[in-house]
């Protein structure tokens, strides 16, 4: 439920609309409904808006959102009606006793008991961070986080209260939000107007150095990394190894699984046949494929070619129906997954970030080329003819039969007793299926021959032109706002925010993760692959290394690896506190035999030796098990990246296992 903001001035109609909002915030929990009923509440706002803190600091309230200010607390309350974010300013000595002082003064009680405390790079004005993970209370499908900041001897805390339907659905507000809160007076760092420094052998060494220190902090087996700039590469190299424990080095051709920065690929595919006239990004996806369809006949009907990858289209994340499928599942998959996706926003309203439609782009648009082919095979055509072949990225591939033979990086993850450990390699084929999203394994040397080609404006080292720069362009125009300097086009994120345009995509799967950086005024550009989920911070704080070394930008990578060794560190130790494994014998007796749910399939449990383990199509794994406050028993898988915990749970027809991200659930009912 979530309430209207007052649209009149009448004394009457204002004190009704505080007086139900208290009795939702009093049913909700948070925050403070007495003295909610007592704050000034501005209307929505119609349009991000510039607002303060009571000492001056800055901060946007988004389009739709409501904020009240309450004394010194700025509370800022999602369309929805059930998530709040809080800016609470204190004069507390340190920056627990100022997440104490701002959870009492956001919901008049002291805040929960911390499932994790770490701390927060520096940067934005910012200094001394600290961040706290909260339990939700009854296994709630919420995000409870607090974190305070220092800017002087004053501290701003930011609470997270939110549902995480409304997490998964907002992320584009909730990063303005973040990135925008500025200290009073403070001015953002900007290199508009600075030339980039050349990348000499000096500072090559500092970033390899870098690399290696951050590869020994993060417990990462394997970095390889490349550097463009002008247009020639100007190092290319790998640190550490293909897999933990042996000896094979990883190096500047061994192959990662690139996860979504497969998406960049598909999307040049695509714009290599707007050039050729197959079709326009205009071009309504049902004129290329009339079987498509979506949950929503109207959203189908508006769908066009350039809406696929675009994020902007309002259709929600949802990966556990390709994540579950059965093994080799053929590229039609996606379009079973497609009609059941319905929209939770307009199009154009809210950045969604959803793999199925942009998985469905590549097979449309090579479905345009080949028409007579299998939609998979037709892609792997296409991607080969216009993309890989003329570039001569060739050893990039979607084959995971030829990528996984000789030089190549093994996934990791971090299992439950806090050790490396591998990533069972099923579940990194079930990526075939929609493998125009992120199912191509690929090298630094040949994404290096991308990012040229994106810095060139569409032109191959020789010279010749290779797609237009009209059609290339069209993938980096604003398709929806990621934030106030940010948004996503086709398949690329670009960021403004430091007064010079950078253009990227970052991949994320199991134990790899990719990213590839350029930034088009300066002709420089970088490529980053790991084969560990542990190294997730460098996806960013390695190209805020190389900022700092090409335009004397403020040092801040230092600070983001410290503060991902701590937060990994902790969240080991956070994980393993929270979950019995192994199981124990009252938890594991909730369980049944067999379920199924219509769209996972089914899910077999073994209980044989003490402890459960789940079986689905797809893959297996060893269950650890935890009690939440309500009684119910919550299952997690004990392997390296595990998907999201079971809840066990009841029905009229027997017992039940459900399972939820962000804005889906799915419910595994007992079967005989």
């Amino acid at each position: 439920m979530s309430e209207a903001a007052p649209k009149r001035t009448s004394s009457s109609l204002a004190f009704t609309v505080l007086r139900r909002c208290a009795l939702l915030l009093l049913l909700a929990g948070a925050p403070d409904a007495v003295a909610w009923a007592q704050a000034t509440v501005h209307p929505a706002a119609t349009s991000d808006t510039q607002a303060t803190t009571a000492s001056g600091h800055r901060f946007i309230v988004p389009k739709d959102w409501t904020l009240t200010q309450r004394g010194r607390a700025a509370i800022l309350r999602a369309p929805e009606g059930d998530s709040w974010i809080a800016l609470v300013e204190t004069d507390a000595g340190n920056a627990k006793d100022a997440i104490s002082q701002a959870w009492q003064n956001y919901a008049d009680r002291l805040p929960p008991e911390p499932l994790m405390t770490v701390p927060l790079a520096n940067g934005d004005g910012w200094v001394d961070g600290l961040n706290q993970v909260y339990r939700t209370p009854a296994g709630e499908p919420r995000q409870l986080t607090a974190r305070a900041l220092r800017n002087g001897d004053r501290w701003v805390v930011r609470i997270d209260d939110l549902a995480n339907a409304v997490a998964g659905k907002r992320a584009a507000d909730l990063s303005l939000i973040r990135d925008e809160l500025l200290p009073a007076g403070h001015v953002r760092e900007s290199f508009a107007g600075r030339q980039a420094h050349a990348l000499d052998a000096a500072k090559i060494e500092q970033l390899k150095a870098f690399i290696r220190q951050s590869q020994q902090a993060l417990d990462v087996p394997g970095i390889s990394i490349g550097l463009v700039q002008g247009g020639k590469v100007v190092y290319a190299g790998g640190f550490g190894v293909r897999e933990a424990g042996h000896a094979e080095p990883v190096d500047a051709d061994t192959l990662y699984l690139i996860a979504s920065n497969t998406k960049s690929l598909t999307t040049l595919m695509l714009a290599k046949l707007v050039d050729e006239g197959r079709f326009r990004w205009d071009t309504p996806v049902t004129e290329l494929m009339p079987a498509f369809a979506l949950a929503d006949a109207q959203a189908t009907r508006q769908m066009q070619v350039r809406h696929l990858p675009c994020a902007c289209a309002g259709l929600p994340y949802r990966n556990l129906d390709w994540e579950f499928a059965p093994p080799d599942s053929p590229a039609s998959l996606v379009f079973n997954i497609l009609p059941r996706m319905r929209p939770t926003s307009a199009f154009g309203a809210s950045y969604q970030y959803t793999n199925p439609p942009a998985a469905a782009a590549g097979y449309v648009g090579a479905h345009a080329l080949y028409p007579d082919m299998e939609i998979g095979a037709a892609y792997d055509r296409a991607m080969a003819t216009r993309v890989f072949e003329p570039l001569g990225m060739t050893r990039t591939t979607f084959d995971f039969d030829r990528a996984m033979r000789g030089n190549y990086a093994r996934s990791h993850g971090v299992g439950l007793d806090g050790r490396i450990a591998l990533v069972d390699p099923r579940r990194d084929r079930q990526m075939h299926a929609v493998r125009p999203t992120g199912g191509a394994w690929s090298s630094v040397n040949d994404l290096l021959a991308y990012v040229k080609l994106e810095l060139s404006g569409g032109k191959l080292d020789d010279g010749r032109r290779h797609l237009s720069e009209s059609a290339l362009g069209e993938r980096w125009k604003p398709h929806i706002s990621t934030g106030r300097h940010s948004w996503y086009g086709l398949g690329l994120d670009t960021d403004v925010s430091t007064g010079t345009v950078m253009r990227f995509h970052g991949g994320r799967l199991y134990g790899q993760r990719s990213n590839m950086v350029w930034w088009p005024e300066h002709d420089v550009g970088l490529v980053i692959l790991m084969n560990a989920s542990t190294g997730n911070v460098l996806m960013d704080a390695f190209p805020r290394k190389l900022m700092e070394l090409l335009f004397d930008a403020e040092p801040e990578a230092d600070s983001m690896v410290a503060a991902a060794t701590a937060n990994e560190r902790e969240s080991r130790e956070a994980r393993r506190r929270a979950w019995d494994f192994p199981v124990k014998p009252e938890q594991a007796a909730v369980l049944a035999s067999r379920y199924r749910n219509d769209l996972l399939g089914e899910l077999r449990v073994e209980n044989t030796g003490g402890n459960p383990v789940f079986h689905f199509a797809a893959f297996d794994m060893p269950m650890a098990a935890r009690v939440n406050a309500n009684g119910a028993v919550e299952f997690a898988g004990a392997i390296p990246s595990p998907p999201p915990p079971f809840v066990a749970g009841t029905s009229s027809t027997g017992r039940t296992l459900t399972l939820r991200d962000a804005q889906n659930e799915y419910v595994f009912m007992e079967v005989e």
